[in-house]
């Protein structure tokens, strides 16, 4: 893995998406970590909140498709490029650098085994002088993605005889092309009809 820019004040930026900046983005990011001193352990904080609090939309019956940061806090449900938005979000809120990561997975039914991109975290820890990357998708039954400085332990594994991969670039900013379909999507069922599928 590398990070796209050399420039660690670019995962550090507040913009219309990552927006750390909003109170109530900055207010939960500080209120998450106010006990803590140590980087890794604001990290860890941030990451298993985002993970185990916000839901995805179908364990949450709901319907309407998140983007922004402080959309997703706000509504407390969204697929797995929204929640790396708010993640990287409330890290930045923290002066913790965080950008975007993404791969090629073949998902079951709704998406019926096609290629889709999904989306996840690269977070910088200055203590460890390296990236790391997390997966704050949320847990369920297979699927068990950990905070781990050690091994890399995502929510989903590589199969490369089917064409699953990750790219190896830590963006500094979501991609263009999710960002305009998330916000394309009035609701999660148009989104699964064409999601996005690759960078």
């Amino acid at each position: 893995m590398y990070p796209e820019s050399d420039e660690l004040n670019d995962y550090l930026v507040s913009d219309a998406i990552v927006d750390w900046r909003t109170p109530a983005v900055l207010q939960k990011a500080l209120e998450l970590t106010q006990s803590l001193s140590d980087e890794v352990a604001k990290a860890c904080c941030l990451y298993e909140w985002v993970r185990d609090n916000i839901s995805l939309p179908g364990d949450a019956g709901l319907d309407p498709v998140t983007c922004s940061a402080d959309e997703l806090l706000r509504q407390g449900s969204g697929i797995c490029f929204a929640k790396s938005h708010l993640l990287a979000a409330l890290l930045r809120a923290v002066n913790i650098p965080a950008g975007f990561c993404y791969q090629v997975v073949r998902f079951e039914p709704p998406v019926d085994n096609e290629p889709v991109l999904h989306g996840f975290n690269g977070i910088y820890l200055a203590t460890l002088n390296r990236w790391i990357r997390v997966d704050a998708r949320g847990n369920s039954s297979g699927v068990n993605a950990q905070f781990n400085t050690g091994k890399e332990q995502l929510a989903f594994a590589m199969d490369p005889l089917a064409d699953e991969f990750i790219y190896e670039a830590i963006f500094a900013a979501p991609v263009a092309g999710v960002v305009s379909r998330l916000k394309l999507c009035k609701n999660i069922r148009d989104l699964w009809q064409d999601p996005p599928q690759s960078l």
